[in-house]
């Protein structure tokens, strides 16, 4: 091997890779600009986008059919070198949770490189529920981004909660964009203009008739 092909061998077995996980329903300009702000605060090389394929954390409500929302998200990303999808969780199976995905990542992935798994701080408070959260901090740096309204996480209580969690977590300020994909959903059945989406987001939902009363997810 040259010094050249060294170079190359090691920048791959050291790359920090980004996760951005959610139902995308619809994927909208705060879900792009958090995953930007990781990836320039952080230096990672790269931004996973993975459309939820069945939350069951969110079983008690409608979610759009799968397809869909992993259609918006390529449309959404596809001009942003640094930003890839994945269908890793839309093609898996039964409930979709969080740990299987990383163990999965992680086997793909060239030794020594790193998974960050973004999350906003709501959702970092959420985690004792999710499925075996304490198996995430030993897989992944988590990283905590703020958002508007949303105080930050107690690292303390953290720690208490989630031993792996020592050194296993950043903080980063979010973007200040305050963007609901609930209130997408509702302003698209009606007469108001969609915002904070991309325009070939905007354009989906009109073509496909999501969100309205008219449309019926599987």
């Amino acid at each position: 091997m040259n010094a050249s092909s060294a170079r190359r061998s090691n920048l791959v077995s050291s790359l920090k890779i980004g996760i951005l996980g959610g139902t995308f329903d619809p994927i909208h300009e705060g879900h792009l600009a958090i995953a930007e702000s990781a990836r320039v605060c952080l230096n990672l090389y790269k931004v996973i986008f993975i459309p939820a394929g069945r939350p069951w954390l969110k079983s008690d409500r409608r979610v759009t059919s799968p397809d869909h929302r992993l259609a918006m998200v390529e449309l959404a990303t596809r001009d942003n070198p640094h930003f890839e999808v994945s269908d890793i969780e839309i093609e898996r199976p039964g409930p979709t949770y969080t740990v299987d995905t990383l163990s999965e990542l992680r086997q793909s992935m060239a030794e020594g490189s790193e998974l960050y798994l973004i999350l906003g701080m709501d959702s970092i408070r959420e985690l004792v529920h999710w499925h075996r959260p304490d198996l995430i901090f030993e897989m992944c740096v988590v990283v905590a981004v703020s958002r508007p309204g949303v105080a930050n996480v107690s690292i303390p209580e953290l720690e208490r909660k989630f031993p792996s969690s020592t050194d296993r977590l950043k903080i980063i300020d979010g973007p200040m964009v305050d963007t609901s994909a609930t209130e997408i959903r509702l302003h698209a059945g009606g007469n108001t203009p969609l915002c904070g989406l991309p325009d070939s987001v905007r354009d989906y939902i009109y073509e496909h008739a999501l969100y309205t009363e008219q449309y019926v997810t599987p």
